[in-house]
């Protein structure tokens, strides 16, 4: 009888396309093989330019796919946040995981979130990683608001999008505005 080992993944996420995330993966890769896991056998998962305010990222659905299809064992990222930034998800997230007998890891905050004193650990985090976006977005309102009263802050320049222009030429071709 043969065993199949399940696979060590790692996840990464940055929240914009400037953001580097080769940081997060220096310090996982250092944990790695301080635990003596082989790096040319862990799997990748990297999200860059998304939120943690959702779940909807296309590496983190590929690493939701890997985990259903029972090929993980081990899922490490640099800090929890990296996962969610939402309580409910977050917690929802690791729930499941937990669940299904995943080792969940937290390199820079050293964190085995398996057990009860992790899931409790978890809860904390990821409270406090809500709150942390929370209270950015209220600084940010208010210094708009100031700016705004002031006559400094005039929005966006006309002409400029998120979306990328080919992408509102073919909605537009479509009859859609």
């Amino acid at each position: 009888m043969t065993t199949i080992s399940k696979a060590v993944a790692c996840y990464v996420r940055v929240s914009t396309v400037g953001q580097n995330e080769a940081g997060q993966r220096a310090e996982i890769e250092h944990w790695l093989a301080g635990n003596g896991i082989d790096l040319k056998a862990v799997k990748w998962f990297v999200d860059k330019g998304k939120s943690g305010d959702n779940l909807t990222r296309p590496a983190f659905e590929k690493l939701q796919a890997a985990i259903f299809s029972g090929g993980v064992g081990t899922v490490c990222v640099y800090k929890l946040d990296r996962l969610s930034r939402k309580l409910h998800e977050g917690i929802t997230v690791l729930h499941d995981w937990c669940e299904r007998k995943l080792r969940v890891v937290s390199v820079s905050q050293q964190i085995d979130f398996n057990g009860a004193i992790g899931k409790m650990l978890a809860a904390v985090l990821l409270g406090v990683a809500e709150m942390e976006q929370e209270t950015r977005r209220e600084r940010q309102a208010a210094g708009i608001a100031v700016a705004k009263k002031s006559g400094k802050y005039m929005g966006r320049k006309l002409g400029t999008t998120k979306a990328k222009p080919e992408r509102a030429r073919l909605l537009k071709a479509k009859g859609l505005r």
